[in-house]
């Protein structure tokens, strides 16, 4: 019995049930801990390059506590959804009419093809010399990096519309202009969603690696503060909260999904 529910497990495309999900979850963060756990305590690794968990954890508690960490993450984060939904609010849609439009189609997508391989972190410099140092400069590192690949994402997203379904409501009456926003709008926001959720994901990496450079406050700064007083708990710590952060993102995307496009989601 159980070999017949393992082999249906790992069926193609195939689902499993959301104990077992949560189960496999748990265990994979358990085994990164473990691997953790044993590096540090049989020596393997120098504490001065890997410190131990217990360590990190009582780091995390005076960050926390004591040196106004939670600033840091509010700024970030702050940072992250204002750069995002600049993003988001000007690709969705534009997305979306390069997607059903052929000469808006020539006209934007060879330009965002080229600014997405355009390596984000060079421009760094150029924005402090033109922007300053400010949170405009922040937020334009975060635009730069998200707006080219969400733009594409969502013109991907909204070609995976069936043809069939756009004919069908013509000959239900619907004119060209209505089609767009009535039809292949919604049809397409479950992958568009499912983009924003990736999109965000990389907005964190770029918010960190421009708080790095000509920065006051936030976690990225903190860990460059941190990497030069050689203190590798905090640098750990911030890592972490970056990633616990952004799986709570991850997990509220999934939700949305679940609730608003139940016939979509699969887990």
């Amino acid at each position: 019995m159980k070999t017949g529910k393992l082999k249906r497990s790992f069926t193609p495309q195939d689902g499993i049930s959301k104990k077992g999900y949560f189960i496999i979850a748990v265990c994979s963060f358990l085994l990164v801990f473990l691997v953790w756990l044993l590096l540090t305590e049989l020596g393997l690794v120098n504490e001065k390059f890997l410190p131990k968990p217990i360590e990190t954890l009582q780091t995390g508690i005076r960050l926390f506590t004591e040196n106004g960490f939670l600033q840091d993450i509010g700024v970030t984060t702050y940072r992250v959804l204002l750069g995002f939904l600049i993003s988001l609010v000007v690709a969705v849609p534009l997305g979306i009419l390069i997607g059903v439009y052929a000469p808006i189609e020539a006209f934007f997508e060879p330009v965002m093809s080229f600014l997405r391989y355009l390596p984000v972190t060079a421009f760094i410099p150029l924005f402090i010399l033109w922007i300053g140092i400010d949170e405009r400069e922040k937020v334009a590192v975060i635009i730069l990096g998200t707006f080219p690949q969400l733009l594409l994402m969502v013109a991907g997203d909204t070609r995976k519309v069936k043809h069939d379904l756009i004919e069908v409501s013509y000959t239900l009456g619907t004119n060209r202009l209505n089609v767009v926003w009535r039809v292949v709008f919604p049809a397409a926001m479950p992958y568009i969603l499912d983009s924003l959720r990736m999109v965000l994901g990389w907005a964190w990496t770029y918010v960190t690696v421009a708080e790095m450079i000509g920065a006051s406050s936030g976690i990225g700064y903190m860990i460059i503060q941190s990497q030069r007083m050689l203190n590798v708990g905090k640098i750990f710590v911030g890592i972490l909260t970056i990633g616990i952060i952004g799986l709570l993102f991850d997990f509220l995307f999934k939700w949305l999904s679940k609730k608003l496009f139940p016939w979509f989601s699969k887990s």
